[in-house]
């Protein structure tokens, strides 16, 4: 990977420490912003970064709509400003009466959830209506991960109109999320979504035409966000969530994706243990583990660094440069998985032009912060 950065000065920076590159975070949001076209096609996921400074910048930017998973997402993204949110998960449980708490404590924000079955929808609408509220619930489409959602479909159809008939929900519109679309040469990616996207136009049309109010498609992902923007319908909003920060698992997996890499992670060499060997502090309670052992992350300045074995708190690397490191040297390392790594961390050093200017908190990195 190409080193596009650097960091003058480093003795303020705990390792391991989330770096994030200002700038980076400024220019992906522009290349966004390119893609989609217009702002009020933007609905980016802020599950990547977690971050009320982020969102504040986006915001500035006009991107006025955006996405999230956990109610701490949702509380962050309110808290910074935004009022229209959709909190792309299925509420059972407790999360019902903390939909309605959110509801109360933030009365002029537009919040929508999804829904894919009519048990859990039928007692939100019912904790909605006794709490004098509502909420839009957008139809959960399964288009082929089969994680969550209703495939398009009499189901599908009859659900949403269920939705539209239930006191305490509203019908907000479709959920339209295609995480399965990984295919790494760009035309067969776009065969893929273009056939997600005939479905999920036909279970819109077919709605409309029974009369029932289908306002919005909050469609893709990061890598099908240029496909999907590319289709021309007013109804869809775009959900990319990782390019904001990119990261070495999405500049592998679509190279034909043109972001910068905003989020690093600051290690230093605390061991030389052996020939050609070089520990440091970046263990797998600094970086995401979902990716195999081995392939966790990406040292720019070490191109021929493999990660022979990885515990909590130590990485160990064999790398040629071993016989010019030395302890409390610093490294940059970008993670492969961006996602999951930001919720590792309490607060980010942020960089601008090379050097340390503040920190920011990662607000939204628990579960719940007070609802």
């Amino acid at each position: 990977m190409e080193l596009r950065y650097r960091l003058e000065d480093s003795s303020d920076i705990v390792s391991p420490g989330l770096v994030i590159v200002r700038e980076h975070v400024v220019e992906n949001l522009r290349r966004m912003l390119r893609i989609a076209g217009n702002p009020t096609r933007l609905r980016p996921h802020c599950k990547t970064h977690k971050m009320s400074a982020i969102t504040r910048i986006e915001l500035a930017m006009g991107i006025t709509k955006h996405k999230c998973a956990t109610f701490a997402e949702a509380e962050m993204l309110a808290g910074a400003g935004v009022v229209d949110i959709v909190l792309a998960y299925n509420l059972v449980g407790p999360n019902i009466a903390r939909a309605v708490r959110f509801r109360e404590r933030f009365p002029d924000v537009r919040l929508a959830v999804t829904g894919d079955h009519p048990r859990p929808v039928a007692e939100l609408g019912a904790a909605m209506h006794a709490a004098g509220t509502s909420i839009e619930v957008l139809l959960d489409v399964d288009t082929g991960q089969h994680r969550t959602g209703i495939p398009a479909g009499d189901a599908a159809v009859a659900l949403y109109a269920s939705i539209a008939e239930t006191d305490g929900v509203e019908p907000g519109g479709l959920h339209v999320y295609d995480g399965q679309n990984h295919q790494a040469d760009p035309a067969e990616r776009a065969r893929a979504v273009d056939a997600v996207w005939s479905s999920a136009r036909g279970l819109r049309d077919g709605l409309v035409a029974r009369g029932l109010p289908v306002p919005r498609i909050v469609a893709g992902g990061t890598g099908s966000f240029p496909i999907w923007a590319r289709v021309d319908d007013p109804s869809i909003e775009l959900s990319p969530g990782t390019c904001v920060l990119h990261d070495a698992g999405y500049a592998e997996m679509f190279p034909d994706l043109d972001f910068l890499p905003a989020a690093l992670i600051l290690t230093r060499v605390i061991s030389l243990p052996g020939e050609g060997r070089v520990t440091v502090d970046l263990g797998y309670k600094a970086c995401a583990s979902d990716p195999p052992a081995g392939a966790r992350l990406a040292f720019p300045e070490l191109p021929d660094a493999r990660e022979v074995l990885q515990n909590e708190e130590h990485l160990v690397l064999e790398t040629e440069a071993a016989r010019r490191l030395r302890p409390g040297d610093a490294l940059l390392a970008v993670p492969v998985h961006a996602c999951p790594t930001s919720a590792l961390h309490k607060e980010a050093f942020v960089v601008e032009h090379g050097r340390l200017v503040e920190r920011w908190p990662v607000e939204a990195r628990d579960r719940w912060l007070t609802i």
